[in-house]
């Protein structure tokens, strides 16, 4: 497949998740709550983790930004649900890499994640495209400051 055609289905996969969120709602029984927001953009993300153990049973989000920032909330919470702690935390590292351009492990069975590594092309959408997994980072990490 020709890079353009890879550019435009991966715009595409985007807007998807842009205009049909998977998992966006609340989550009443929730284990964390984390609220954060990007001042540059105005994204913001309310993230809801339900835990069994240290497995992710259920992910949702709520919140309002780009597309960019709110289609990767949309994949985020598709690609950890089923992931123990440490598998999402390497997921989240491999991500991080992947937006900035760096070398970064495969991370095809992410799902739709992957549309996403056009992004390293505009380094302003970075905390867009990260805002979701921060707060997925600081969930874990203050679920972890509880027990």
């Amino acid at each position: 497949m020709t890079s353009r055609k890879l550019d435009q289905l991966y715009r595409q996969v985007i807007m998807d998740h842009y205009k049909n969120p998977r998992n966006n709602g609340e989550l009443p029984d929730s284990d964390v709550t984390i609220n954060l927001n990007n001042p540059t953009c105005g994204d913001q993300i309310h993230l809801h983790l339900k835990m069994d153990g240290d497995t992710i049973v259920a992910a949702k989000f709520t919140g309002s930004g780009c597309s960019i920032s709110m289609a990767s909330a949309s994949m985020m919470t598709q690609s950890i649900i089923g992931k123990t702690e440490k598998e999402a935390l390497k997921m989240s590292r491999e991500f991080s890499e992947m937006v900035q351009g760096h070398d970064h492990e495969t991370i095809d069975e992410y799902g739709d994640v992957e549309a996403l590594a056009g992004v390293a092309k505009f380094p302003a959408r970075i905390k867009c495209a990260t805002l979701s997994w921060k707060a997925m980072e600081r969930a874990i990490f203050e679920k972890e400051g509880t027990k």
